[in-house]
């Protein structure tokens, strides 16, 4: 068993409602049966709104695949390859190395040593789905902008346009002095709104010496199916025709170079049950086998084009995802704490998978203003900590600051010490990437893009109650800080 703490199914539940996964319910809806039904209900994707719907992790546990009986978080309990890597070390062995791996300058020692590029294996989770005219994502959530936006926190820039470049290069400003090398761009198909952003934004990236990959979404049921000819495309438009200028081709250890690709909602299960006890078939579910005839087909397009070519799952199943033919696993998920990550890392070590935990600022999602009283929905706690603050009072909004702080160093140090750890997979494996999430999901509440400073809030958005600290760049800052430490070592 994973040493994880216990997360309750009510404090999941909070977590992904807030994601804008939850039954909110606007003027005009259908009929409560219908609603419970719905696919946000289930917590399924809304390609139409680029609504991702929960992560493999997130429809694990509502499945009842994660939360065993006894309340602590348990994945592939029982599995033989799981069991096998703790004879190599066991999670509370790798635990302490975590918490005894406190100097930054080691370890940033030993990874500038084995990664020249260490700069670009630092990637920004990136969403660029905002829009202005007409409003698009800011106006989740029963808002209203530009003052009454879909986030807690108002940023910097206001209620952007991701299409415009002024916006862009701003963000690559910022991204560029915080020490990342690269952005992990939110992909919703070929000839989508946002394909057809990209090449605008690799422009701007590629003046910054910023380099671009992307995540793929579930922009259809069938995502699945079409996940090999998707990554050929990505190539083929952003790398090929581009002459290679900006698409992140990351450097091993032992000198390989390729590309790396992460998707969303990968390892399924194939039923959800809601709060009514409903069953329901999970509309994107796709069979492991299913995802290795994908990943068989990737490499076999590209065997000789690169060294090496990574594919990452967004999951805690280590059995579904090398039965998958994924590389190894990156999660999205800020609810998965880094006090549980080394016992994940070692589950990978049998099946000999790399993986990749993020940093992470915590999480302060929306909150739905208009529920069904029949709906399971209740409104998301802040994280870390779990607790309600009162977001008028200044020294829970401080208190607030502080802990989602701690969250980033601790993520930053925990994620760092356990891919440098020589007893687990990706040193073994020469692997060494983590993704800082999230570079501007405000919906979430865990952007490092900068908010407005308190004093700069006019009156009108005060009175909508935002989160905003005194110190609107704190994350940004404290990122900065942590990345410079490896960097300069």
């Amino acid at each position: 068993m994973n040493n994880m703490p216990p997360i309750s199914r009510r404090h999941f539940l909070n977590s992904a409602a807030a994601a804008g996964l939850g039954l909110a319910v606007g003027p005009g809806a259908a009929s409560p049966r219908a609603r419970i039904a719905s696919r946000a209900a289930l917590g399924f994707p809304d390609p139409a709104r680029h609504w991702r719907g929960e992560s493999s992790v997130a429809a694990a546990m509502r499945a009842g695949v994660g939360p065993a009986n006894d309340g602590r978080y348990v994945l592939n309990a029982g599995a033989g390859p799981a069991k096998a890597g703790r004879h190599v070390l066991n999670a509370a062995e790798a635990g302490r190395h975590v918490q005894q791996s406190g100097d930054p300058k080691a370890y940033g020692r030993t990874l500038a040593e084995r990664f020249p590029d260490l700069r670009r294996h630092f990637v920004f989770e990136y969403y660029p789905w905002y829009a202005a005219s007409p409003w698009r994502h800011w106006n989740e959530a029963d808002r209203r902008p530009p003052i009454d936006i879909a986030s807690n926190y108002m940023p910097r820039l206001g209620p952007y346009d991701s299409r415009s470049t002024a916006t862009m290069e701003q963000h690559a400003k910022w991204i560029n002095a915080a020490g990342a090398g690269a952005i992990n761009v939110s992909w919703w198909g070929p000839g989508s709104d946002i394909d057809r952003l990209v090449p605008a934004l690799m422009d701007v990236m590629a003046a910054y010496d910023i380099h671009v990959t992307f995540h793929l979404e579930p922009y259809r049921d069938n995502h699945a199916f079409t996940y090999a000819r998707d990554i050929q495309y990505l190539i083929t438009e952003y790398g090929d025709r581009r002459r290679w200028d900006c698409f992140l081709l990351l450097q091993h250890a032992d000198g390989t170079i390729g590309p790396v690709f992460k998707s969303f909602r990968t390892i399924l299960p194939p039923h959800v049950t809601d709060c009514h006890g409903v069953r329901s078939d999970v509309p994107d579910y796709a069979p492991a086998a299913a995802w290795r005839e994908q990943t068989d087909r990737v490499r076999e397009t590209f065997a000789g084009d690169f060294d090496r070519l990574t594919l990452l799952a967004d999951s805690l199943d280590v059995a579904g995802t090398k039965v998958g033919g994924f590389d190894g696993i990156a999660i999205y998920d800020n609810f998965v704490e880094p006090n549980s990550w080394a016992g994940h890392a070692v589950d990978c070590v049998a099946p000999d998978l790399v993986f990749s935990f993020n940093i992470n600022s915590g999480y302060d999602g929306i909150v739905e203003r208009h529920v069904d009283p029949a709906s399971c929905y209740e409104p998301p706690e802040f994280m870390p900590g779990r607790a309600r603050y009162d977001w008028s009072n200044a020294a829970d909004r401080d208190q607030a600051l502080h802990a989602s702080d701690a969250r980033i160093v601790e993520s930053f140090r925990s994620t760092v010490a356990l891919q440098t750890d020589p007893r687990l997979t990706n040193a073994g494996r020469g692997f060494f990437l983590t993704y800082i999430n999230s570079f501007n999901e405000w919906h979430e509440g865990d952007e490092f893009e900068p908010m407005k400073d308190r004093a700069d809030l006019s009156a009108a958005e005060l009175a909508i109650g935002y989160h905003n600290p005194y110190n609107g760049a704190y994350r940004l800052a404290t990122l900065s800080a942590l990345i410079g430490e490896v960097l300069n070592s």
